[in-house]
């Protein structure tokens, strides 16, 4: 087994893109939206697996601070699909809280990476 896959935030970044590409699949999003948040989705655990990868801890934190930065995107994404009703407002709040989770936990990994 690879080691990202031991890590919890990459279990939960998996999970939430998983979740996406649901929520692309039952919805009629426009195609932009839809590449935009099946690629971000993507990113974040893509990001945290080739991060993980790397010998100096300063290519692992870049690679966690672009995999933060993709769950950014996400909940702007999904801010967005919430204000156009795309997506309802209990929704919009759980997929919020799974990103908000995945930063924190990102962050976390990220300011351990300075020591």
């Amino acid at each position: 087994m690879f080691d990202f896959c031991k890590l919890d935030v990459y279990q939960k970044a998996k999970a939430f893109c998983i979740l996406m590409h649901k929520l692309i699949s039952n919805g009629n999003f426009d195609r932009t939206t839809n590449d935009q948040l099946r690629r971000a989705s993507f990113s974040i655990m893509l990001n945290i697996a080739e991060g993980s990868s790397r010998f100096s801890n300063k290519d692992r934190k870049n690679f966690m601070i672009v995999a933060r930065g993709s769950a950014f995107e996400c909940a702007a994404i999904m801010d967005y699909l919430s204000e156009v009703s795309e997506i309802d407002k209990d929704a919009y709040s759980n997929y919020l809280k799974s990103l908000e989770e995945i930063s924190k936990m990102l962050y976390g990994l990220i300011r351990g990476l300075d020591k």
